[in-house]
Parts: structure tokens; C-alpha cells; sequence
């Protein structure tokens, strides 16, 4: 592993954090937006030497305060590196930017597969790494922005067991847990998983953009219905975040309606091809993308209120 790089690493200084210790691994973020420079930058506390990309160069430069190396190309993000890191927006961006890279990847590098990239892409991105000698690690995470600034995702990962170790120090640093679901990461098993937890968390982002919709179209105080289900079996945590956000008018966004659109379609794809009829998950990607279609698209996916009302 290569000597660390990294400045400003409160993370393995400060012992009530509660990450991991200052690392030499050397590990390549591409992708540094909402996910993944929140990533990066618990990586840099955590004391590992960080490289980072991302194709708007802007949206990684903030990085480079807290230690982070910001890199031109993947290549020169990857070059000799233990570990890559990847957050995209899809398995299509993924691929692109791993082509783009290949030519400075060190055979045995671990690939982290972060991104929600839908079962269709696997196939592709497990054969390319172990064409050019990469190990594959499934590996998409559970969380939106807040636990990710945190080092508080939940990491479902599917790869060899030989390689855990080597990734330990970058899982331990973004996650604070992480779910092995399989050794072999070409089987998308990680990724399968991530996708029923995501089918999840759009079904209660509707319910809650939906029941306040109707509130306010039927002149019922919102706050009645949030007392009315508080502390019983109909209550959840995450109904309350995405009631705030839509009663604040806070949209800012923790995961955007744009991405959660291209995720509620990789589910229904992955049910159809299962078998699987997911007429709720397909109602909801509709929601995303009329949300979408009035300007919401960068916004919170609690957005999807507005699709209850006309343009």
C-alpha cells in the first residue's frame, strides 16, 4: 500500500469520531456529488491518501481542502491505486469512466461498485474488471446525504473474501456498517438487495408526498395527520424527514428527484425481467418524472408533492 497523502485527517485523530485509524491505503473516488464527496471526504479524515474525479472538475476542487488530490481523468485518479471508488449516476457512466481509466489501472486494484446501476449493468462491469485483472466488489450503499456526510451508510457488498481487508479501511470509513451478502460480486447479489431496499424508501417518499398532498387539497392541518399516526405501528422516522422537507419548503437535495426517477426504473426493469409486476414503483417513477418535468428534477425527492397538482 502506498505512503498516505493525505492533510487534515480529523477523522483517525479525533477518537470519539469512531472511524478507522490513519491508513496508507491508497484509494481513487470518481464521482464527488452529493454521495460521493461526502465519501471522499471521510475517507481524507479517516487518514487515506485520496484521489478524486469527477467530470464537472468544480464540483471536486472543495475536496482538495481537506486533503483530497483532484485529479483532470480517471486515469490519473486511479493511477496506483489500492482501491477504486465508484458513485456515478448509472452503470453506463460507470463503464465510460472505467474505459477511461483502464489504461492506468494497476492489475489487483479492488473495485468498489458504489453506484445504484441496476442487475442489467453487472454483467458488463464484472466482465471488464476481470478482463483487466480488476476484483469487483458489488458494493451500492443504503443512505442519502446526511449519514453519508456522517460515515454512517450501510454498505451492501458482494466480493471475495480475500479482498475484505484491503477494503476494510475505505468501508469502515463511509459506512458505519457493512452487509456481505455474497463472495462473488459478478452475481449483482448486493445490488439486488439495494434495489428492494430503494423499491422501499420511493414507496414511503410517495405515501408521505401524497397524504400531505390530499391534506392540503381537503383543508386538513398536515400537523393533525402527523400527530394523528405519531408513535403508533403506522409511524415511521423517515416519514417525518420528507413531511419536514415538503412542510418547510426545503428542498434541498439529500437525494434528487432526477436520480431517484432513474432508480424507480432500474427497479421496475429488474422486476419485469424477474417477472415481477411493480405497479406501485411504476406509478411512483411516473410521479418522479411529471416532478421532473416542472422543474424539480435537482430537488429533494420529496418533491414528488408537486406532482399532485397541475403545472
Amino acid at each position: 500500500m502506498r505512503a498516505h497523502r493525505c492533510a487534515g485527517c480529523t477523522k483517525s485523530s479525533d477518537p470519539s469520531y469512531g472511524g478507522v485509524m490513519a491508513d496508507h491505503t491508497s484509494v481513487a473516488v470518481l464521482g464527488t456529488g452529493i454521495m460521493g464527496a461526502a465519501m471522499a471526504r471521510n475517507l481524507c479524515h479517516a487518514g487515506l491518501d485520496v484521489r478524486v474525479w469527477n467530470r464537472t472538475r468544480s464540483k471536486a476542487e472543495p475536496l482538495a481542502a481537506v486533503g483530497a488530490r483532484v485529479t483532470g481523468t480517471p486515469a490519473d485518479a486511479v493511477e496506483d491505486a489500492d482501491v477504486v471508488l465508484t458513485m456515478l449516476y448509472d452503470g453506463a457512466a460507470v463503464l465510460d469512466t472505467m474505459n477511461d481509466a483502464l489504461a492506468s489501472l494497476p492489475p489487483g486494484a479492488v473495485w468498489l461498485q458504489c453506484t445504484t446501476a441496476g442487475t442489467e449493468a453487472i454483467a458488463p462491469l464484472a466482465g471488464l474488471a476481470r478482463t483487466h485483472g480488476l476484483v469487483f466488489v458489488d458494493a451500492p450503499v443504503l443512505g442519502t446525504k446526511a449519514p453519508a456526510e456522517k460515515g454512517q451508510l450501510t454498505i451492501l457488498a458482494a466480493g471475495p473474501e480475500s479482498v475484505r481487508d484491503v477494503a476494510a479501511p475505505v468501508l469502515e470509513a463511509v459506512g458505519s456498517k457493512t452487509v456481505w451478502v455474497g463472495d462473488d460480486g459478478a452475481t449483482g447479489a448486493a445490488t439486488r438487495l439495494k434495489l428492494v431496499c430503494n423499491s422501499w424508501v420511493l414507496t414511503l417518499t410517495h405515501g408521505t408526498a401524497e397524504a400531505l398532498a390530499l391534506a392540503a387539497g381537503l383543508g386538513v392541518d398536515p400537523a393533525l395527520f402527523l400527530d394523528a399516526v405519531s408513535g403508533g405501528s403506522l409511524d415511521c422516522g423517515y416519514l417525518h424527514l420528507k413531511a419536514d422537507a415538503i412542510l418547510t419548503g426545503n428542498y434541498t437535495p439529500s437525494f434528487s428527484v432526477t436520480t431517484a426517477a432513474k432508480d424507480a426504473r432500474l427497479i421496475v426493469e429488474a422486476g419485469r425481467a424477474a417477472g415481477v409486476r411493480l405497479d406501485v414503483a411504476a406509478a411512483g417513477g411516473d410521479r418522479f418524472r411529471r416532478a421532473e418535468s416542472l422543474g424539480h428534477g435537482n430537488d429533494d425527492m420529496a418533491a414528488s408533492y408537486f406532482a399532485s397538482f397541475e403545472a
